[in-house]
């Protein structure tokens, strides 16, 4: 697939993650399953930005996709528990449930990618330092602390200051 069609496609995964914490921000989150929800959702960025980051640092491997791999299931695993601790408290709307589709669905989508652009034969050391450009590197983070991180971060300090007012 075109790079073109992928850093669309990575917009869109972002675009769906701002569209979450608004949808969180529209639920008054902070009045509900709070900083322990919000706490799951930080979790969730940092374990894809580390992702994100490994992707960038290091050249395509078996070994990258292995750890890449096992950070999709942990983000799945915390995302789980995410829902777990969210159901009880607050009411998962149906369009939040579609964002969340998307949000779930994704890394998959992007490991997989991964995987389909390994070499057919390893050939090298399981993680080999080879950074992507300067371009790619502020392409992926830039749009990703906008849309995602900065709106996470405001969530916490969200439900931060609605506790200290309790």
């Amino acid at each position: 697939m075109d790079v073109t069609i992928w850093h669309v496609l990575y917009v869109l995964w972002l675009a769906a993650g701002a569209m979450d914490f608004w949808l969180h921000r529209a639920s008054s989150i902070e009045s509900t399953s709070g900083i322990p929800e919000s706490r799951l959702h930080l979790a969730q960025i940092a374990i894809l930005g580390l992702g994100t980051v490994l992707w960038l640092g290091f050249r395509a491997s078996h070994g990258l996709f292995a750890i890449l791999l096992a950070l999709v299931c942990l983000h799945a695993i915390t995302g789980y528990w995410d829902t777990r601790v969210a159901y009880p408290k607050r009411a998962i709307r149906p369009l939040e449930q579609h964002v969340h589709s998307i949000l779930d669905l994704a890394p998959w989508v992007a490991t997989g990618a991964v995987y389909w652009s390994l070499p057919s034969a390893h050939v090298g050391p399981v993680l080999a330092f080879d950074p992507a450009p300067s371009a790619s590197w502020a392409f992926a983070l830039v749009p990703a602390m906008l849309l995602v991180v900065l709106p996470a971060l405001g969530e916490f300090r969200r439900c931060l200051s609605y506790r200290r007012t309790r």
